[in-house]
């Protein structure tokens, strides 16, 4: 295999994306398709399990097919089908995980069961050739909020998570609070552009910890919305959630610098769907230029899910003699192990 280029079929359906991807040596994304669900579960204020389902199985075949086809490859040319299997929504997860299995065993080509963390990892991979570990890794989704330090390519030390609310999911929650519309991270981020952020101050939790809570950050929020609605104040919902937001990213950037430090690795990188976050990514920035940190994260495609990053992650549990047998279950409450 060493002298032969390995092309990977990665899938991924963990929530409302249904994406296939082929990817070539673990660095080349030759197709990245993803087909999204958000107009379908708008209208819900947030993403029904089963209704995701079964759009799954309406786009997976096509989505494939389409894959394969931007690639210019066809089923005889792909060495390996790469799969999420958690965690995410379990009736999603079958969906691409049956898939995947039957590819597999028809083409007799190894499955790879894939962690969809550890897939956000791997997007930093995709467009910085030279990025590699060891290094820092801020993970921010709907449903995860970590700092992960990234020992090697499939091995990681989970140095601090959420202890109740995912950055996320305080996102969408306030979003919905202020009449937003889901998805709550993307509103928030355009409406706080309007307001002032230092217009409340919200507060910060666990500062002198490494472990996030976003709880009371959320909670706070809430209170002051109602505090403000009885004594028949005007809410200034731009003011609201820029100060919201400075509350969370401040949480965010002041730990992973501080974990950088205090680890004595100069590499920070960020992955899932809140690093796609406009003013995330600018404050970040700021703080890791001086404090002479380099910094690597995703275009926002390889932020939100999609199956590019398994196929990244895929390859290297791959050539790691890391196959699955078929057997794999799905398992929604997976978690990043100390491997």
């Amino acid at each position: 295999m060493k002298n032969k280029d390995l092309i990977l079929l990665a899938i991924e359906s963990s929530c409302d994306e249904t994406s296939a991807a082929v990817v070539k040596n673990g660095r080349e994304i030759l197709s990245n398709v993803i087909s999204s669900q958000i107009e379908i579960h708008k209208k819900y204020g947030g993403v029904v399990p089963e209704i995701a389902s079964r759009k799954h199985l309406e786009a997976i075949d096509f989505v494939i097919d389409e894959a394969l086809n931007k690639a210019c490859k066809n089923f005889s040319d792909i060495d390996g089908v790469a799969v999420t299997y958690g965690p995410g929504l379990v009736g999603a997860l079958l969906v691409g995980l049956s898939e995947a299995k039957a590819i597999a065993f028809a083409l007799k080509k190894p499955l790879i069961g894939v962690h969809h963390i550890e897939g956000h990892i791997a997007a930093n991979y995709i467009e910085n050739k030279n990025w590699e570990p060891p290094f820092i890794c801020l993970v921010v989704s709907g449903g995860h909020t970590y700092l992960v330090k990234v020992m090697d390519y499939s091995k990681y030390e989970i140095k601090a998570m959420t202890r109740d609310d995912a950055a996320g999911e305080a996102y969408d929650k306030v979003a919905r609070a202020i009449g937003l519309n889901y998805p709550g991270g993307p509103e928030i981020d355009k409406l706080a552009k309007k307001g002032n952020e230092n217009a409340i101050e919200f507060p910060r939790a666990l500062m002198n910890e490494f472990d996030f809570s976003f709880s009371g950050l959320k909670s706070a929020v809430l209170n002051y919305l109602n505090s403000s609605k009885m004594a028949g104040k005007e809410i200034n919902n731009a003011d609201v959630a820029a100060s919201f937001q400075k509350a969370v990213v401040d949480v965010l950037v002041s730990k992973a610098i501080r974990l950088c430090h205090n680890e004595g690795i100069n590499k920070l990188a960020m992955a899932g769907g809140v690093s796609a976050n406009s003013y995330l990514r600018k404050r970040i920035k700021e703080e890791c230029d001086m404090e002479n940190i380099i910094l690597n994260i995703p275009s926002p495609v390889y932020c939100t899910d999609n199956a590019a990053m398994i196929g990244v992650a895929g390859y290297y549990e791959f050539i790691k003699g890391n196959v699955s047998n078929f057997d794999l279950n799905a398992y929604p409450g997976l978690k990043l192990g100390n491997n």
